[in-house]
């Protein structure tokens, strides 16, 4: 199971939106697998991803547990390095980089076969272009998750644009009524929709928020069309 799958929105709003990520197995393939995990993230920046991430540093745009929430209206749009993302593994992290582009994850996951690291990698997306590049990559796909989406009383749930920004983050620290403020903040000219993707970011801990797909949606928003 992966907190990736929950994503919300339409099929055609996940076009930009492709994550990879990589894990080891506690007591299997463990040993000697940082420098692994390293390597992964190093080969995914040749290939252009919007984003690289370790679950237990976030992202690029990355909380600060010491900071008072104002000051993420004023915190450059990019805090880290890649490299800094990259050095500072120095546990078994789960460990992700985005794509905008099929083309990109396609060119990417060539790479990551033949690199052959012996643990595990998943991909988080939509199922019929996930399975044409892993095919171009050579990858017979072994199996398959879908998420059920939402059940129970749906008419409680946050309006969709919300929802699609909300759900990016797969344990929910991207609050629903942060995600609105930045909708209604874009659509009346007060942050940018870069900058508003960046904000709702930084409170992504596990960095599997896609600023990309955030930047789009959000440009909808001030284009009037969501």
């Amino acid at each position: 199971m992966t907190n990736t799958l929950h994503r919300s929105g339409p099929p055609e709003s996940f076009r930009d939106d492709f994550i990879v990520f990589i894990r080891n197995s506690k007591g299997r393939n463990d040993v000697g697998s940082i420098p692994k995990l390293k390597e992964f993230l190093r080969t995914a920046l040749r290939h252009r991803p919007v984003t690289i991430s370790q679950y237990r540093f976030g992202s690029t745009v990355r909380p600060a547990e010491h900071l008072n929430p104002r000051i993420h209206w004023t915190r450059p749009v990019q805090d880290l390095t890649p490299e800094q993302i990259i050095e500072a593994i120095t546990k078994d992290h789960t460990v992700a980089a985005i794509f905008d582009t099929p083309e990109a994850m396609a060119s990417f996951l060539r790479e990551v076969k033949a690199a052959d690291w012996g643990l595990s990698v998943n991909v988080a997306g939509l199922t019929a272009p996930v399975h044409a590049c892993a095919k171009r990559a050579g990858i017979v796909r072994h199996s398959v998750e879908y998420s059920l989406g939402f059940q129970g009383a749906l008419d409680r749930l946050p309006e969709r644009p919300v929802l699609e920004l909300s759900t990016m983050c797969g344990h929910s620290m991207v609050s629903p009524n942060l995600a609105r403020k930045m909708l209604e903040w874009v659509r009346e000219g007060r942050r940018t929709p870069e900058q508003a993707a960046a904000y709702l970011g930084r409170f992504c801990s596990c960095g599997i928020f896609n600023p990309a797909r955030a930047v789009r949606l959000l440009e909808a928003a001030q284009r009037g069309n969501r």
